[in-house]
């Protein structure tokens, strides 16, 4: 069976939470990036593969080089082009338009038909931290859609998502921000 690397041939790789490979690892893929070679688990025969690699991470892998704890080596094969996205409690103005891509996404797993949402309910996931970054706001709209008892989702079905927001209220209805 061909592995990700081998499929990736000719293409792009893409290696998420690079910040969390244990030392053993990281000279396995400091290895391969310098030689854009491996070899498949069982075999004894190398494979060359032509492939472009992203990586990602939430860490900070200059201080984690200081401490020692990723290899320097790699930090610089990898740091060809630095792309830094904000946290999402830094980009607010983007949650309205991520909620609607989410619902748009997962609304055929409510029990119902999702129309929309309310004001409040917007209100609410714009004023929260989200400490688990977009992740943690897909699995709050998937979580809401799953406890959905109306057309359109409210801060009901946001009981759940800490307490930094007010408390639920009648539902007030934005037909403009329905699918």
């Amino acid at each position: 069976k061909e592995g990700m690397l081998k499929i990736a041939d000719e293409g792009c790789v893409f290696f998420d939470e690079v910040g969390e490979l244990p030392l053993p690892l990281q000279a396995k893929l400091l290895r391969f990036l310098q030689t854009q070679t491996f070899y498949p688990i069982g075999s004894t025969k190398e494979v060359q593969v032509n492939v472009r690699v992203l990586s990602a991470t939430n860490r900070n892998l200059e201080s984690m080089v200081r401490q020692g704890t990723f290899r320097e080596d790699l930090y610089h094969r990898l740091r060809v082009t630095t792309i830094h996205i904000p946290p999402l409690q830094e980009r607010r103005k983007d949650i309205p338009a991520l909620v609607q891509f989410f619902l748009n996404r997962y609304k055929h797993t409510a029990p119902q038909q999702i129309r929309g949402f309310t004001r409040q309910f917007s209100k609410r996931l714009s004023s929260y931290s989200w400490p688990g970054n977009i992740r943690e706001l897909e699995n709050t709209i998937r979580s809401a859609l799953a406890l959905a008892r109306t057309p359109y989702l409210t801060t009901h079905e946001l009981r759940e998502l800490g307490s930094s927001a007010g408390t639920a209220q009648g539902p007030e209805v934005d037909d403009s921000l329905a699918p």
